[in-house]
């Protein structure tokens, strides 16, 4: 919000323009507002314990399955309710359900939050950030899925396999389930919840605004708690990370102050310049050039200049779609690279030194280094094939 300020203070961007901008974009707002209270109301109901708990229970006893049942529930929650939810809400769920069964909780926890990340490309939703990028590019569903369907199978896949090769010594072995209390009804809210996914693809698929659907399900989620009677306002509000809406409003200052300043397509002409000559050569410099933004000044911020530069150069046909889905693929993947790639990473970290886990940013960062090239390689093979065809 200062960057905004300043911004505005310094007169590279008009009042008025930062009002428009801000009123232009109430679907990302909206957005962020109704999957913040979703992910809180979904750990409010329990449900996502019972899931983990499930999950733990058909593992019988294997520490490796236990670990591709988290990746599939992560997989799972990512790309229906955004990826911020699996980093946020499943994360502390994971630690409690593995520090109970006396694991090694490292190699799990790195799992939320690297395969929220990595499975965050599969659809408009799966990523606040791609609606900002859908709504820009006014890109349906059908295109997206039809581009991004084998980028993100690809990157799934190779995730889960690496992880498994980098932490096979801690994974194997066995556990021993340790029973817990018994948990509440839950059915009423994977009925919300499962509706809740069928909305967001038929708003997708009808180009509908997401913010408000969004919205709706938490509301429809808080009703079923309420008449559970397990309905926390005050956990409700404490649990939304209110900061990130003064985070998106500076940003979008910040990044209109660029583009007005003609920052943006100047760097738009040099991915351009990079990328000239093969249709994978722009869609590498587009996902290298994205992922590596998304770790000096965030993924968000990213993928805002991004989207200025794409329009600034006035790309058509190919071309165009080819940085379109470079960038939400850049974007989305890059916080497996560094901690500072998105703020659910940060938070992610901050939960964990609270729980006395202390994850270095070397730790995290030695992982990114082996993870992000086979990701990145992957997705740019995949994104080459199927915007070939």
């Amino acid at each position: 919000m200062g960057g905004g300020i300043l911004a505005v203070i310094l007169g590279l961007v008009p009042p008025r323009q930062v009002a428009q901008v801000e009123l232009g974009n109430w679907n990302i707002f909206l957005f962020f507002l109704g999957m913040m209270a979703i992910a809180a109301l979904a750990d409010q109901s329990g449900i996502l314990d019972r899931a983990a708990a499930g999950i733990a229970h058909v593992s019988h006893g294997s520490v490796a399955r236990l670990y591709l049942g988290v990746f599939l529930l992560g997989t799972v929650i990512s790309v229906f309710f955004a990826n911020d939810s699996t980093a946020l809400v499943l994360t502390p769920i994971v630690y409690a359900l593995v520090t109970r069964l006396t694991l090694d909780p490292l190699p799990f926890v790195f799992a939320t939050t690297f395969i929220a990340d990595t499975a965050s490309i599969s659809l408009p939703v799966s990523n606040p950030l791609n609606i900002i990028l859908t709504d820009h590019f006014h890109l349906t569903l059908g295109s997206f899925v039809g581009a991004l369907w084998l980028p993100a199978l690809l990157v799934i896949v190779v995730n889960v396999t690496l992880f498994f090769v980098l932490f096979r010594r801690q994974i194997a072995g066995r556990f021993t389930l340790r029973h817990s209390a018994p948990g509440v009804d839950v059915r009423a809210v994977g009925i919300v919840l499962a509706l809740l996914a069928v909305a967001y693809g038929v708003a997708s698929a009808l180009a509908l605004p997401l913010g408000p659907v969004s919205l709706a399900g938490a509301l429809a989620l808080a009703l079923v708690l309420q008449q559970a009677g397990r309905l926390s306002v005050s956990g409700l509000v404490g649990e939304i990370g209110w900061p990130i809406f003064g985070f998106i409003a500076g940003m979008l200052s910040v990044v209109q102050a660029l583009e007005d300043s003609g920052v943006t397509a100047g760097l738009a002409r040099d991915l351009l310049s990079l990328g000239r000559g093969s249709h994978i050569a722009e869609i590498s410099v587009a996902v290298v050039g994205s992922a590596l933004g998304a770790n000096l000044i965030n993924n968000l911020p990213m993928a805002l200049v991004m989207t200025s530069a794409i329009h600034a150069v006035h790309a058509t046909g190919t071309t165009r779609l080819d940085l379109i889905y470079g960038t939400i693929v850049g974007c989305d993947l890059g916080p497996n690279l560094t901690h500072l790639g998105s703020l659910a990473t940060l938070i992610w970290l901050l939960f964990l030194r609270r729980k006395g886990l202390d994850v270095s940013v070397w730790q995290y960062f030695r992982i990114g280094l082996i993870v992000m090239p086979p990701l990145l390689a992957a997705a740019i093979l995949g994104l080459a094939v199927t915007t070939s065809l």
